[in-house]
This record gives structure tokens, C-alpha cells and sequence, in this order.
């Protein structure tokens, strides 16, 4: 049985540290960490899977975005520790907190990603929303939580509040 536990500030380094395992050396140099760089994530959409020994099996976290001042989320990071994959936790997370996050009203989420593993998620590449470099176009994925939700969105991802 897999239940999603929310994050709590007390999680916050013991998740830090699955995100370093799971990810490249360098990983806060990535474009998508400016637009987290003293942001708050969205604790409503924040989760964990711990197994029955009280171990760390995964975790997930959005931010809050915009996109010519229209609000979006911002998928990630989600890792799965190493002796956990394949048992299909990442997608249990990305299943569950998309559902929620529908729930709670959001429209849209985007993510940088492998179009082919997100693509079951219902993810495709956003044509007109564009990243600071060096992100690659390719990587810049979203869904719509409600119906043509990225249908008139193009523009910079910014962080919430940004002006030009």
C-alpha cells in the first residue's frame, strides 16, 4: 500500500539529500533553480512515500510560476532513492499530486523533462514558453488540468510577482 505523506519543514534536508543522490553533482546550477532560488515551494503539493520502517522512498515538490503573468506550476524536483526504483513510486507521485493539484483548482503544470518518460503523464512540449538558458526546448513539458489550459500561454517562465 503506497500513501502519499505531505512534506514538513522537518522532511526538508532529509529530501535535499535524495535529491542529491538521485541527481547530478550541480544540479541548483540548472535554470529551473533560479525560479526556486527563494521561493517558497507549494506545500499542498509537497510529498513523501516512506515505507514501513520509516525510510525516505521518494519525494516531490512544485513551485508557483507565471507565465505572462498567468500562474502555473512548476513540477520538480520528484526522485525516487535508487533501492526504491522500478516499483513505480516516481509515477504513484506524479498520478496522485497532478490529481490534487486538479483538486485544489490549478490549471496548468509544466516541468523539465524526458518527453518520453512524462508523455504517460499526459505531458507534451510547450511550444511558446520559454526558459532562461541553458535549458533545452525539448525538455519544456506541460499538461493542462483544465480543458486548453496552455492553449493562449507563451511567454518567459517567471517567478510569482516578477515585472518587467
Amino acid at each position: 500500500m503506497l500513501d502519499l505523506t505531505p512534506e514538513t519543514p522537518a522532511d526538508w534536508w532529509e529530501v535535499e539529500a535524495l535529491f542529491d543522490l538521485c541527481f547530478a553533482p550541480g544540479r541548483e546550477a540548472l535554470s529551473s533553480y533560479r525560479l526556486r532560488d527563494d521561493a517558497t515551494p507549494v506545500a499542498a503539493l509537497c510529498f513523501l512515500i516512506r515505507d514501513e520502517t520509516g525510510a525516505l522512498g521518494g519525494a516531490i515538490r512544485y513551485w508557483p510560476v507565471n507565465i505572462a503573468q498567468q500562474p502555473a506550476l512548476l513540477l520538480g524536483p520528484v526522485a525516487v532513492h535508487p533501492t526504491r526504483q522500478g516499483e513505480g513510486l516516481g509515477g504513484f507521485l506524479i498520478r496522485e499530486s497532478l490529481k490534487i493539484a486538479q483538486d485544489m483548482g490549478h490549471q496548468r503544470v509544466m516541468l523539465i523533462g524526458d518527453a518520453p518518460y512524462y508523455e504517460r503523464f499526459g505531458f507534451s512540449k510547450l511550444q511558446n514558453v520559454h526558459m532562461p538558458p541553458p535549458t533545452n526546448p525539448n525538455r519544456i513539458l506541460g499538461v493542462s488540468l483544465s480543458k486548453n489550459a496552455w492553449n493562449t500561454i507563451s511567454g518567459p517562465v517567471e517567478k510569482p510577482g516578477f515585472t518587467r
